[in-house]
């Protein structure tokens, strides 16, 4: 089995080790350079709050402790498409969440361990827990507006000296195609989960990340690393951010020990200006994009994250998506070209209709 043929899967556990210097955009390069030269499994390197290592506490969807989920089944035979559909503008809907609890637990980094890791703040499943499991999260309920949306969406709490900051009503996650050919996207397998970014990663690195795209915002204040110190006080001004997640998957495991190694960003197909997957992650997924309102403006000074400075933001995924919800979707908006709402609605396309109905679900 897969679980047992892990040589390759360990080495990018030391690849992980270096993420604080490559970044993750840099994870499928340093793989190709450790399938070189074997080396054994690192032991955990801990970081207040996080270990972004392999795991040392079995769950109950990681019986060993080894930090490998596979997929069952695992998804074989796809290569990267390099074709090029008829151009759209948009191939996306949203998912519009509320947030629902802060804990310091974090299912994907510490699952089973209640209370080891630094605050979060978690919006849509209501359930989301250091316990948490796909039949958990499954049998859960959500505050997305797409009851189908069970999903476990997570980031570090911000603090405004030692007040909790947040964000207030629906936030927006959008989920995109990443590569050209968005007629390849496919909906999440039910149990993927990875980790967006990194809290040990340095300011240079959060500006580099791949998945960078404005940074923290506030009124006309774009692109920052740093909470900008200039933050209009006007009643409708919050602070911002938009952080971008890989959207190419291995096909092989849910989750890896280092919860980033089964997922890659989109590369530049060489020779042109298109994005296709890469060879060792080829599967086409939906690129996530979280876009965060924190309701805080004015003076900023004493702002903070529960991980740490403003450039250790990172986010969490946990996949638990009706699949049947997620399918239609996905082929609706994304495979279809369309620039749809949490329905899967497109208004400047009324003739495409909706994938749900005005509840939200499937018709």
């Amino acid at each position: 089995m897969a679980r047992r043929s892990k040589i390759v899967s360990g080495l990018l556990v030391t690849g992980a080790l270096l993420v604080t210097s490559l970044g993750v955009g840099g994870m499928a390069m340093n793989a190709d350079a450790a399938q070189e030269k074997p080396s054994s499994r690192p032991s955990a390197q801990a970081h207040t709050g996080h270990v972004m290592a392999a795991s040392t506490v079995a769950s109950a969807e990681d019986p060993d402790g080894d930090g490998y989920i596979p997929a069952d089944p695992p998804v074989t035979g796809v290569e990267p498409s390099t074709k090029e559909p008829p151009h759209r503008y948009f191939h996306e809907f949203q998912a519009h969440c509320t947030v629902t609890h802060t804990r310091p637990d974090d299912p994907i980094v510490y699952p089973g361990q209640p209370g080891k890791s630094h605050d979060h703040t978690f919006m849509g499943n209501t359930t989301t827990d250091a316990n948490s499991t796909t039949a958990s999260l499954d049998a859960g309920s959500t505050t997305c507006l797409a009851p189908g949306d069970k999903s476990g969406y997570w980031m570090p709490t911000m603090l405004n000296g030692d007040k909790p900051v947040l964000p207030v009503g629906e936030q927006t996650i959008y989920y995109k195609a990443g590569v050209t050919d968005y007629t390849s996207v496919r909906p999440f397998p039910k149990g993927l989960r990875f980790v967006v970014g990194s809290p040990m990663q340095t300011a240079q690195e959060f500006r580099d990340h791949r998945g960078f795209v404005e940074g923290w915002e506030c009124g006309t204040s774009y692109f920052n690393v740093d909470f900008p110190k200039d933050c209009p006080t006007t009643p409708d001004t919050q602070l911002n951010i938009r952080f971008q997640a890989p959207s190419c998957w291995d096909g092989k495991y849910l989750d890896t020990p280092d919860h980033k190694s089964h997922m890659a960003y989109p590369v530049v197909v060489p020779g042109t200006n298109n994005n296709a997957c890469p060879a060792d992650h080829p599967v086409a997924l939906p690129m996530i994009e979280f876009k965060m309102a924190f309701p805080v403006n004015g003076d900023l000074s004493q702002l903070r994250l529960a991980s740490g400075p403003s450039y250790s933001f990172h986010y969490d995924f946990f996949n638990a998506w009706d699949d049947p919800t997620l399918k239609a979707l996905v082929d609706h908006c994304v495979v279809g070209g369309l620039q749809c709402d949490p329905r899967g609605y497109d208004q400047s396309h009324p003739e495409a209709g909706a994938a749900l109905d005005e509840n939200y679900e499937l018709p």
